[in-house]
């Protein structure tokens, strides 16, 4: 199928979402995905908010400015690859990382929800704390083994039924909404196996960080490899780039470069 370019703008009126999106059917994830609606805004970025036009879109989405809005931070997804160390897991947390935008952007407050201590405390201590926040902003890394947590912990269950709770995603954090993320991208084997299965919350793939000088692999050339061994479409998307669901409905929002492969046409 054709392939759409992205240009250094934002763009609206790309292909619609599956409305009804796949979620978790149990914790231990036998049977995963289920169908579910989704009714949490989702903004999937490859580098987190780094430029304007990203932080415009997100205060669209919480509705209000990011300094009256209360933010919990996912780091789980730092552990488990072998290029991101314990430091880089902390200067998440601490709003240090280079060139991020995700703690650092001048939260109202910020609190931390670790996904690997969840199971042991109880759904009557956390799952409130995911309801009151205005946002989630779930850090890149491994993305089985965030996905794997996210299952593990119930908040993939949960995700889907947030309303007023905004996803953000970086690299990892975004490339778990989608079915599957590609064999070449699986660092981390969950016990209970999986393939490359992620969580399917949307029915397309993405390839971050594509065109950023530390990673010499993440060219377009390779995107459109790794698109070619998948079975829906491909958001490949560089860091200055971010993918806004609502409703369904899928825009790119982007000061950067993009390309869709396998997208209807």
């Amino acid at each position: 199928m054709p392939a759409a370019t992205g240009l250094p703008r934002a763009v609206t009126g790309l292909p619609r979402a599956a409305t009804g999106l796949l979620a978790s059917g149990n914790r231990a994830a036998r049977g995963y995905p289920r169908r579910m609606p989704m009714k949490t805004p989702l903004l999937l970025t490859s580098g987190g908010i780094t430029n304007p036009s990203l932080r415009r879109a997100l205060e669209e989405l919480l509705g209000r400015p990011i300094s009256e809005c209360n933010a919990l931070a996912i780091p789980t997804s730092s552990y488990a690859h072998p290029n991101v160390s314990p430091q880089l897991a902390w200067k998440f947390l601490a709003g240090v990382a280079p060139a991020t935008g995700m703690v650092e952007l001048g939260w109202k407050s910020v609190g931390i929800l670790e996904l690997t201590a969840i199971p042991s405390i109880g759904d009557d201590r956390w799952v409130s704390w995911v309801n009151d926040a205005d946002v989630l902003l779930v850090n890149g890394g491994e993305p089985m083994y965030l996905a794997h947590h996210m299952r593990q912990s119930g908040l993939a269950d949960l995700l889907p039924k947030l309303e007023h709770t905004v996803y953000v995603g970086l690299s990892a954090g975004s490339m778990i909404m989608a079915p599957r993320i590609g064999e070449g991208s699986v660092r981390w084997r969950p016990p209970e196996g999986g393939g490359d299965t992620t969580l399917g919350m949307v029915d397309f793939a993405i390839y971050p960080h594509m065109n950023n000088p530390m990673l010499p692999n993440n060219t377009m050339a390779n995107g459109e490899a790794w698109a070619a061994t998948m079975e829906m479409p491909c958001y490949l998307i560089d860091d200055a780039t971010g993918i806004r669901v609502v409703d369904g409905a899928v825009d790119v929002i982007s000061e950067g470069t993009w390309k869709l492969v396998n997208g209807p046409g």
